[in-house]
C-alpha cells in the first residue's frame, strides 16, 4: 500500500459521507465497512441505511437505489447528519436521486464510465449533468471507476462481470485514503470475508488498493483529511444497530432473569434481524423458532410464557394487527410476553423498507375489551438493549404483555455502544409458585402480590399447583370461569390498576431545562431523540429558551409529566406520525400541545424540528 505522503493533512471536527448506487453496487456493505474501520479508530458515528422501496428494481433506474450514510466526528453525535458533505454516486441514478440533499459547495465524487447515454436516459437526465454545467455550485470529482476497478482486477483471473463488482471496494478504498481510515482493517476483513472464494477476495483487495492509491497519486481529490477520535468513557466499545442491540438485549435479560429465552417470530421487514441474531445465541440458551405466520408466532411465545420460560414474538405493523387478539389472552391469562414491535410505514404492506412511528396508538388500544398493557421505546440503537431489559423486568415482575416499540430507522442505524459490566445491569430474577397458597392446601391462580397485583407464575406440572386458565373471564381469586358482572368489572379494574401502579416503578419524567424559565418544551419519543437533541442544543446557541424532554414509557407515562406539559406556554411533539403521542398527551392533561408532523418514510432532520420550533415561537410572540 502506498502511504499518505506527500500530502498536508487537514483536520476535521466532523464530516458525513453518503455512498449511493444500485441496489446491486454494495453501497450497503460499502458503508458498514467504512463505518467499522471509524469506530476502530476511535470516532463517534452514526448511521443511516437507505433501502430501495421495490425488491429488483430495473438496474439504473431511481427506484433501485441504494444509499448508506454516514457522520463521523470527534465529539459526541446523535445523529447521522442532515446533508452530507460527500456523497459517492456510483451511476446517474445515484446522484439524481440524492442530489437534493447536497448544499451548495459539497463534494460529488462520481463513477464517470456510468454516465452513458443508456444510464442517463433510465435516470431521467435529458443530458449529461457532468457536461451541462448543472453541478458548477458543487466540487466535483470524476473517476473512472468501473474502468479502473477492471484493469486493477485482472491479475486475479476474475471475469469481467464479477470483477465489476469489486467497483465499490475501489470507492471505498478511495474515501479511505481521503479521510485516513486504516487499510489494514479492510484488507484483512476481505481475507477473512471471502477466504473460501479467493478470486473474489484478490479482486476486491486489488480494487480497495487501487482506489486507496489513486486518492494519493492522482491529486485529482480533496485530501487526505482525519477526523480525530473521540473521547470516550472508558470500555470496550462495538458498532451496534438497534435489532442487533434488541436480540443482545433479550439475551442480557434471559440471564439476568434465570429463565430460558424461547422467541417464536414470522420473518418481516424490519424486524427479521432479531430473529436471525437471535438464533446464533443457542449457548445462551436461547431457543428460536421460524413460524409459519404472525399469529403461530405469538401463540407459541405464550405457550412458552405458560410453560415458565420467558417468551418474546417479533414483528412489524402488519404482524400487529394479527398478534392482537393472542396479546388480548395474554392479558386476560396475565402471563409475561414481549412483544418488539419494529416500526415501518402503513397501512397493510405500506412501505416496508421505510420508517415510521405510527403504531402507537394500535399499541395502546389495538385490541378487544379493556386490555390496558406497559409500552416501551427504545430512543437510540444502543439504548435498545436497556429497552428490551426494561420490558422484560416489567413483563415477569407484572406478569403482563409488554409491547416494545422500535422502528426502521433504529433497527437499521448504528451507532458505539460501550458494552455493560454485569454489575452495572439490574437483577430481574423471578421465583415460580412454590406451592398451595389457599385454604386447605389449594392453589389460587389469581390470589394477587397486594404491591404489584401480579398473581403467582405457576409452571404446568407442579404438584400441588394444579389450576385453569383460559379466555374466558376469572373470578378474583380462584380463577374459575365467572359470568358475573361485578366480578368482571372488578377483573377489569384491578388489571387496570396493575398497569397503572407500574408508574411508581419507573423514573419519573426528566425536563431538560438548564434556567428553568424555556418558553417551549419539545417533548419526543422514540427514535426522535437524537433529532430533537441536536435542533435544540442549535437553538440555545442562539439564545432562545428551550426545553425537551423524551419518554421512554409511554403507558403509563411517568410521573410529573402532567405537571412538566402544563409548566410551559408551548408544547411541541416531533412524531413521525399524524400525532399519535400529541393525541395522548393533550387528552391525559388537558393541554394544547401541538404536533410536529412527518410522515414521509423518512427520519426527522435536526433542521426541520429547529425551523418548527422557531415557527412556533414566532408564532407565539
Amino acid at each position: 500500500m502506498t502511504e499518505t505522503t506527500g500530502h498536508p493533512m487537514h483536520e476535521l471536527e466532523k464530516v458525513v459521507i453518503r455512498f449511493a448506487g444500485d441496489s446491486g453496487d454494495g453501497m450497503q456493505l460499502t458503508g458498514d465497512r467504512f463505518s467499522v474501520s471509524s469506530a476502530i479508530f476511535g470516532n463517534d458515528l452514526s448511521t443511516v441505511p437507505d433501502y430501495p422501496a421495490e425488491i429488483r428494481a430495473p438496474a439504473g433506474t431511481l427506484a433501485g437505489v441504494s444509499a448508506f450514510q454516514i457522520h463521523i466526528s470527534d465529539h459526541d453525535i446523535l445523529t447521522p447528519g442532515d446533508s452530507p458533505n460527500v456523497l459517492v454516486a456510483m451511476n446517474p441514478a445515484a446522484l439524481r436521486a440524492n442530489l437534493h440533499d447536497m448544499a451548495a459547495g459539497s463534494t460529488l465524487i462520481v463513477n464517470t464510465d456510468a454516465f452513458v447515454d443508456r444510464n442517463l436516459t433510465k435516470a431521467g437526465y435529458a443530458a449529461n449533468p457532468l457536461a451541462d454545467g448543472s453541478l458548477t455550485g458543487f466540487t466535483v470529482f470524476e473517476v473512472p471507476m468501473t474502468s479502473l476497478t477492471l484493469e486493477a482486477a485482472k491479475p486475479s483471473g476474475a471475469k469481467s462481470r464479477d470483477a465489476e463488482r469489486s467497483k465499490n471496494f475501489f470507492a471505498l478504498g478511495l474515501v479511505s485514503w481521503m479521510y485516513s481510515r486504516p487499510a489494514e482493517l479492510t484488507l484483512d476483513w476481505i481475507a477473512s470475508r471471502f477466504a473460501k472464494m479467493p478470486t473474489v477476495a484478490e479482486a476486491n483487495t486489488l480494487a480497495f488498493k487501487a482506489g486507496y492509491n489513486f486518492g494519493e497519486t492522482a491529486e485529482l481529490i480533496g485530501g487526505p483529511f482525519t477526523v480525530k477520535a473521540t473521547a470516550f468513557k472508558p470500555g470496550t466499545y462495538t458498532s451496534i444497530s438497534g435489532n442487533t442491540a434488541l436480540a443482545w438485549g433479550l439475551v442480557a435479560a434471559g440471564q439476568l432473569a434465570k429463565l430460558p429465552v424461547f422467541l417464536a417470530s414470522y420473518p418481516i421487514t424490519p424486524a427479521s434481524d432479531i430473529l436471525h441474531e437471535l438464533s446464533k445465541r443457542q449457548n445462551f440458551g436461547v431457543r428460536t423458532m421460524q413460524a409459519e405466520d404472525e399469529i403461530a408466532a405469538v401463540g407459541a411465545a405464550l405457550g412458552a410464557a405458560y410453560g415458565g420460560h420467558l417468551g418474546v414474538t417479533t414483528t412489524s405493523g402488519p404482524g400487529m394487527d394479527l398478534k392482537s387478539e393472542t396479546v388480548g389472552l395474554a392479558i386476560s391469562l396475565e402471563l409475561p410476553l414481549v412483544l418488539i414491535d419494529v416500526q415501518r410505514g402503513g397501512p397493510s404492506t405500506g412501505l416496508p423498507t421505510k420508517t415510521e412511528q405510527a403504531d402507537l396508538l394500535m399499541a395502546m388500544y389495538g385490541r378487544h375489551g379493556e386490555a390496558p398493557l406497559p409500552i416501551i421505546a427504545a430512543r437510540t440503537p444502543g439504548h435498545c438493549f436497556y429497552a428490551a431489559i426494561e420490558a422484560v423486568r416489567i413483563a415477569l415482575k407484572y406478569r403482563t404483555p409488554v409491547i416494545v416499540l422500535s422502528d426502521g430507522y433504529l433497527a437499521n442505524s448504528a451507532e458505539p455502544w460501550r458494552l455493560p459490566a454485569v454489575d452495572e445491569l439490574p437483577d430481574i430474577s423471578v421465583e415460580y409458585a412454590a406451592g398451595p397458597n389457599g385454604p386447605d392446601a389449594t392453589f389460587l391462580p389469581y390470589l394477587r402480590d397486594p404491591e404489584t397485583l401480579a398473581r403467582p407464575w405457576a409452571v404446568p406440572g407442579t404438584p400441588g399447583l394444579e389450576h385453569r386458565i383460559g379466555g374466558l373471564e376469572k373470578a378474583d381469586g380462584t380463577g374459575d370461569i365467572s359470568y358475573e358482572g361485578a366480578n368482571h368489572e372488578l377483573m377489569v379494574r384491578t388489571r387496570a390498576a396493575k398497569i397503572a401502579g407500574i408508574a411508581a416503578d419507573i423514573p419519573p419524567v426528566d425536563v431538560d431545562d438548564p434556567g428553568g424559565d424555556a418558553e417551549v418544551l419539545v417533548l419526543g419519543w422514540g427514535s426522535t431523540y437524537g433529532s430533537i437533541v441536536a435542533a435544540v442544543e442549535r437553538l440555545r446557541r442562539r439564545g432562545l429558551k428551550v426545553a425537551r424532554a423524551h419518554l421512554v414509557h409511554l403507558n403509563p407515562f411517568p410521573a410529573g409529566l402532567g405537571d412538566a406539559v402544563k409548566r410551559y406556554p408551548k408544547v411541541l411533539v416531533p412524531e413521525n406520525n399524524l400525532g399519535q403521542l400529541t393525541a395522548l398527551v393533550r387528552a391525559a392533561f388537558l393541554v394544547d400541545a401541538q404536533v410536529i408532523t412527518k410522515v414521509q418514510g423518512q427520519r426527522f432532520l435536526y433542521s426541520e424540528i429547529e425551523a418548527a420550533v422557531l415557527a412556533a415561537m414566532e408564532a407565539g410572540a
